[in-house]
């Protein structure tokens, strides 16, 4: 189909029925679930095209990402005049998008300059040791920055083992995924909450326990599965990899990463006023904030050696990737969230009541399976921010008395991204670089087939234990 005219077509759909605007912007008790269309087109995107339009996607996902922005801000455009367009997309770019980007940004590009060197041998307690680590940094410098750093080394521990699937398998499970819980700077959701105003140590009081089950049984598990592996297998193949002794380096990026945690803390705790651009008010601080992220960017690579990014295969495709496609994200996800906010008054009142018990008090249980089973297959960070808005979206209430159910969503978009290689951005670099390495790993549906056995059981008991009631 013509491009034009698709784009023509929702644009017709997207105007029935015609919005009325509140003084804020979009009023969502007046838009129809057709506005939502450039989203679910968006999240579909992500989903499909990587996996059956490769080298199509490769090569033209910023202008797919494009074509469905434009779906969604034209008409808007057209029903309440530019300058309320403009001002929506200045609006979600200073408050959201440009401090979740740089963030990212910045840990990437810090990461990148972090090597280990050397060769383990991946024995069953070397490999948990390394998976423990890997969970435990994930919190510190992101999914995306554990998972960079740690996946190589893992490789190479188990470039001699005959069967090593598993292992990756797990590392995706606990580095990529479960390990970044415990901070904003774990995972990108909880960023999202973060700047919507939820407390940066919120998720280390409320998501502790949770974590700590998820990754002492998932860890506990590898181990056991491990031993029995190694000792059915055994050793006689010759390890690949020369033996040389294991050292960590990386200079100036193990000070920009206490760096980014202080910039990040003292933006929270700073009042430096308040500026007004374009409608949009915005924190000073939170403008110095990512200021000093573009300023830790620089130092990374001004003194970073060259050699270690070259050493870890360092490309700038992946926060390429990421940037183009949550700029789409953040724009279509603008009358989602609108009709989010109209809560029971909105088109989305059939989810509103989904996830509500019979007293009208939230379902937990529903909030955590219902984003974590979204998040397995859509992008876990919108997917987080949707149901953040769903429960009410303001920050105060729900880390009080709506704590459980903030959990809820946190967890469920945290820890089920781990379901399947697109639920969480580092989980398919792994699986690329682990391909790429000569690890067999298994397809799209052969690696549900893991998380399902694994994962899906250790998710209910998590849900009884802590949602339940």
């Amino acid at each position: 189909m013509n491009p034009l005219r698709l784009l023509a077509g929702s644009l017709l759909l997207c105007l029935i029925p015609a919005p009325a605007w509140a003084a804020e912007g979009l009023d969502g008790r007046s838009l129809g679930l057709l506005w939502a269309v450039p989203f679910i087109g968006m999240l579909l995107s992500i989903a499909v095209f990587p996996l059956l339009a490769h080298h199509f996607w490769e090569h033209h996902r910023g202008k797919v990402a494009g074509f469905w922005a434009l779906a969604a801000l034209v008409p808007i455009a057209l029903a309440s005049g530019a300058g309320t367009a403009s001002e929506a997309v200045v609006h979600t770019a200073l408050l959201e998008y440009i401090p979740f980007i740089l963030l990212l940004l910045a840990l990437f590009t810090v990461a990148g300059g972090i090597v280990i060197r050397g060769n383990l041998h991946g024995s069953p307690a070397t490999n948990t040791a390394l998976l423990a680590i890997g969970a435990g940094m994930a919190s510190v410098i992101g999914t995306t920055g554990a998972a960079m750093i740690m996946i190589r080394p893992v490789i190479r521990a188990n470039d001699d083992r005959k069967h090593n699937v598993h292992v990756v398998v797990f590392f995706i499970f606990l580095v990529a995924n479960a390990g970044g819980a415990l901070t904003p700077l774990g995972d990108p959701p909880l960023f999202l909450g973060f700047l919507r105003g939820v407390d940066f140590f919120w998720p280390t009081v409320h998501l502790l326990l949770p974590t700590l089950l998820i990754v002492g049984v998932l860890l506990l598990g590898f181990f056991l599965l491990d031993s029995w592996i190694y000792g059915k297998e055994g050793h006689g193949t010759r390890d690949p990899t020369p033996d040389r002794a294991v050292s960590v380096t990386g200079g100036v990026n193990f000070l920009l990463i206490p760096a980014i945690i202080g910039v990040i803390l003292l933006s929270a705790s700073l009042d430096l006023g308040r500026v007004t651009i374009h409608g949009t008010e915005v924190a000073i601080a939170s403008l110095a904030r990512d200021l000093a992220f573009i300023v830790i960017v620089v130092l990374s690579l001004a003194f970073t050696q060259s050699g270690n990014r070259e050493e870890n295969s360092f490309s700038w495709e992946p926060i390429r990737e990421v940037a183009e496609l949550f700029a789409g994200i953040f724009i279509t996800i603008i009358p989602v969230l609108a009709m989010l906010k109209a809560g029971t008054e909105g088109a989305f009142a059939p989810l509103v009541q989904l996830v509500a018990g019979p007293s009208g008090a939230p379902d937990n249980l529903a909030y955590f399976w219902i984003t974590g089973g979204l998040s397995s297959f859509l992008d876990n960070a919108p997917t987080y921010l949707v149901f953040f808005e769903l429960a009410g979206g303001d920050p105060q209430q729900l880390m009080t008395e709506g704590a459980v159910t903030l959990a809820a969503i946190s967890a469920g978009a945290v820890f089920m991204g781990a379901n399947t290689y697109i639920g969480n951005a580092p989980n398919f670099m792994v699986y690329a670089i682990a391909r790429d390495a000569g690890v067999k790993m298994p397809g799209f549906f052969g690696y549900m087939l893991w998380s399902g056995a694994i994962l899906l059981p250790l998710f209910a008991v998590v849900s009884w234990l802590f949602f339940a009631g």
